[in-house]
């Protein structure tokens, strides 16, 4: 299989800034010469690019060019990935079936955005129709919206939320990359004490637009023993829905299409919920953690709260949750912010957590969510399961 056949050998990430004063391709070149340091290949050795999504470059119809032009990079495959906060995932997915195609034998995947700094995303679809008129204005609008839904259903125990929240913003306290604005501890009274922002969406419930990169050098698994490698990341399993029930006129919008990319990566990786060593969700708002944890499995639909309040989300717990701070805690860069969770997970297989290290590093589970429609839950749902040296 392809994905088994791929090799993530080296990780990188720059500080995470609430406005950064650097030019997106500067952090670019920071990723890319952390990278080549970091394992030993030479830039020319790099054939492919993959790029997520990016507000930055939301208006060039030519970014992923632009971008290899201003690296330097002279390529057989290069591609912009743009399905949203799951681009990050969806580029390592796609990397490997490039390199297992044969079209490019050692790709660069790079997650930059200065969203903060120069956002060019211009809006279009149902938007100025559907939602701009009625003050639906943005995500946390919408997200109180589902929240509401979802209580209405089924309750909502905000003290619960509130526990995930505090756990990651513990685990941004241990990350030196995490926006410094971010790292100070919260309680869960300070969590249900902070400011309304679109009831019942709380400020400690929302992520902070920030500016931010990382990336991933990505090989085969071959290349890799030959260059002499001992230690590698290789996703084992990976699932993608987009337009989730699309064809039905009335849906569950607390149902999302998790549901089916899980069961296909569980699946490829013959793994279950309980066999995950971590959990690095993408969590744009607090109550998308708990409804994806009710999506993959973890627990049934409407009882993502007691889930919570039975499980130890730490570092040192039994299901660890976003131990890097999440984008939450530790800041979104724009539509790069999936590869902040995903380049946690990564580091965590590697040993590499430092102060956060969690013991069992067997595996690690990392979602995305790409997009919020107009009547409907997520427009895209990924979810990759990762092993060291499967």
């Amino acid at each position: 299989m392809s994905l088994h056949d791929t090799a993530i050998v080296g990780f990188a990430e720059t500080k995470i800034v609430e406005k950064s004063d650097r030019d997106v391709w500067e952090l670019g070149a920071e990723i890319l010469e952390t990278l080549l340091e970091r394992t030993g290949f030479e830039k020319g050795e790099i054939d492919g690019l993959l790029l997520s999504s990016s507000m930055t470059g939301a208006s060039n119809a030519f970014w992923s060019q632009t971008t290899a032009d201003q690296l330097g990079l002279e390529l057989d495959f290069c591609q912009t990935v743009d399905i949203g906060g799951c681009s990050p995932l969806g580029a390592l997915a796609r990397a490997a079936a490039a390199i297992d195609a044969g079209l490019c034998t050692t790709a660069l995947l790079l997650y930059a955005d200065t969203q903060a700094a120069e956002n060019n995303f211009r809006m279009r679809a149902f938007h100025s129709e559907w939602t701009i008129p009625y003050g639906l204005l943005g995500a946390p609008a919408a997200f109180g919206l589902l929240s509401r839904r979802y209580e209405h259903q089924f309750g909502l125990d905000y003290a619960a939320l509130g526990k995930l929240a505090v756990a990651q913003r513990q685990h941004a306290l241990l990350n030196d990359n995490a926006c410094e604005k971010l790292r100070k501890p919260i309680t869960v009274e300070d969590y249900l004490n902070s400011r309304m922002i679109a009831d019942p969406i709380r400020l400690l419930d929302s992520v902070m637009i920030c500016d931010g990169a990382s990336g991933l050098l990505v090989t085969n698994r071959r290349r890799a023993e030959q260059k002499g490698f001992t230690k590698v990341v290789v996703p084992v399993g990976y699932g993608e829905r987009t337009n989730f029930r699309w064809d039905e006129s009335i849906v569950d919008v607390t149902e999302t299409g998790h549901s089916v990319a899980g069961k296909r990566a569980f699946a490829a990786a013959g793994l279950g919920p309980r066999d995950v060593c971590s959990f690095h969700p993408y969590d744009d708002f607090i109550i998308a953690i708990m409804m994806q944890l009710e999506m993959l499995g973890f627990c049934k639909h409407g009882q993502g709260c007691d889930f919570i309040k039975e499980n130890d989300f730490t570092y040192t717990g039994n299901l660890p949750l976003n131990t890097g701070g999440g984008q939450i805690s530790a800041g979104q860069t724009g539509l790069a912010g999936g590869g902040t969770n995903l380049i946690e997970g990564v580091r965590q297989l590697f040993g590499e957590g430092g102060p956060r290290q969690v013991k069992d590093t067997k595996n690690a589970l990392v979602t995305g969510i790409g997009g919020i429609p107009y009547a409907r839950n997520w427009t895209t749902s990924a979810v990759m399961i990762l092993t060291p040296n499967a």
